[in-house]
């Protein structure tokens, strides 16, 4: 998905940015074709009817509406399907279609101007983005939870966890090793590229790319965990944690990679993980890239900390200051952006 130019909106524009990107089927079709992430979700959905069945649910955020026939399936008596964006529209066909008009209700509205006519038992959303926090989505979530779910009621996913992990880059180095082989192969020199191509590369926006496992350089560290039965929107506004690794060999380190999973509750308690050591999912990893390469040996300590925050140009958009010590030698911050 294009990401807009970064330049200050009110809040009002800002939604209506976000929620205009979910008018368009490419987002969707990317989501439900992530056959990782919907049958994570359909099994957790299913696994929890004990919870849903007879009962009332909340989709915040239902987009297509596929999690919302998921609740119904498993057996909730009624459904509100919140979705903000014009697919709302398309939702309630596939309701239709599906033959759960009387279970599934779509609600054309964000889901701090929605109106329910009760309280539910359980809240389900898809609120996920790339390095977890991305569109700051959980806000809403935690809205949602504080207004209309029942005192000790279920929320799909419950939990996650954030982790991070230095990583070699083969396609960041093959690139700049690039300008350095011109001259073989047209015999002009042209080595004088590289520090304008590792300032190009190695910038300060977040990547989302995938990471091979024989790319991570240490065992991976989770930074940051958040119980949404608890969590509060000021703790979620400003996500911070500290790493300590120790690395596995002789390499060049070309940043870290920022993962996460959450954990559906239940009985059998599922996760869904966008871990490079799991099956690939459309989030991938998100990448903090170092300003230079830094080479590592087996043991070499890094170190430092990692905060995560909306932006204060668009809070949909997410902001990173890490601090990080490699070694003796290096010691850095750096800020990272998404969006804008």
């Amino acid at each position: 998905m294009a990401l807009p130019k970064r330049r200050r909106h009110d809040s009002g524009e800002q939604d209506r940015e976000y929620f205009q990107c979910y008018s368009d089927v490419s987002i969707h079709e990317e989501m439900i074709s992530d056959s990782v992430r919907t049958n994570a979700y359909k099994l957790a959905i299913l696994r929890s009817h004990a919870a849903l069945r007879g009962k009332t649910a909340l989709d915040v955020g239902a987009g297509t509406g596929i999690l919302s026939v998921f609740c119904a399936q498993a057996g909730a008596k009624k459904v509100y399907a919140v979705e903000a964006s014009s697919v709302s529209r398309l939702a309630s066909e596939v309701v239709k279609l599906n033959g759960m008009e009387g279970r599934v209700t779509v609600i054309n509205r964000s889901v701090e101007s929605a109106e329910l006519p009760e309280k539910v038992d359980v809240i389900v959303s898809e609120w996920m983005g790339y390095a977890l926090m991305f569109e700051s989505m959980l806000g809403s979530v935690i809205y949602a939870r504080d207004k209309w779910l029942k005192p000790g009621g279920l929320i799909l996913p419950s939990y996650a966890e954030i982790f991070i992990a230095p990583i070699n880059d083969p396609i960041t180095e093959g690139r700049l090793r690039f300008w350095s082989k011109v001259k073989g192969l047209y015999g002009v020199d042209m080595s004088c590229m590289q520090p304008f191509a590792r300032q190009c590369v190695m910038n300060k926006e977040i990547a989302v790319c995938s990471v091979s496992p024989e790319d991570v350089l240490s065992h991976p560290v989770r930074f940051a965990t958040l119980d949404l039965a608890t969590a509060t929107r000021e703790e979620v506004g400003r996500i911070h944690g500290s790493f300590r690794f120790r690395c596995f060999g002789s390499s060049l380190a070309h940043g870290f990679a920022i993962w996460f999973t959450v954990t559906f509750p239940g009985e059998e308690a599922s996760a869904l993980t966008t871990s490079p050591y799991s099956e690939e999912t459309h989030w991938r990893q998100a990448v903090l890239y170092l300003d230079e390469e830094v080479r590592v040996e087996q043991d070499t300590e890094i170190r430092g900390d990692i905060t995560m925050s909306p932006s204060g140009d668009n809070p949909r958009h997410l902001q990173v200051c890490l601090n990080y010590t490699i070694g003796r030698d290096v010691r850095r911050t750096k800020d990272f952006h998404m969006g804008g």
